[in-house]
């Protein structure tokens, strides 16, 4: 399959699945779209790939920015202020890795995406 026809066929299976998702099922949509760039980012610090690192690690930092902004920091109280510090740290971080070109800063946030998206998915399933 060549690359314009995936992104076309990727982009039919966003719209649907995001055209019915509650709030929590977006974050998870966007957190599984972040958690394959980051793996993409990754592979391209790896392989010195430098032009298609920065653009990876710049869609990682737009979409926590996109989780960021959806906060609702009026009604949202510590929960959300906690949220947007980790998103801000998590672009700080993403920034120095393509500086040092450094796989292990990818793996960092990795991690902390991963057990986010284990919490909102269990939030799902316990609440719909």
């Amino acid at each position: 399959m060549n690359q314009e026809a995936y992104l076309s066929y990727h982009t039919v299976g966003l719209s649907s699945q995001t055209a019915q998702a509650s709030p929590v099922q977006l974050v998870i949509i966007l957190t599984d779209g972040l958690l394959a760039e980051l793996a993409r980012a990754r592979a391209h610090i790896a392989g010195k790939r430098f032009e298609l690192k920065a653009r990876s690690l710049d869609r990682c930092v737009d979409i926590l920015n996109g989780l960021s902004s959806a906060l609702d920091f009026d009604n949202g109280g510590e929960l959300v202020q906690n949220l947007a510090r980790l998103y801000e740290y998590s672009a700080h971080r993403l920034q120095e890795a393509g500086f040092r070109m450094d796989p292990t800063i990818v793996d960092e946030i990795v991690g902390l995406m991963t057990t986010l998206r284990n919490g909102w998915q269990g939030m799902q399933q316990r609440h719909g």
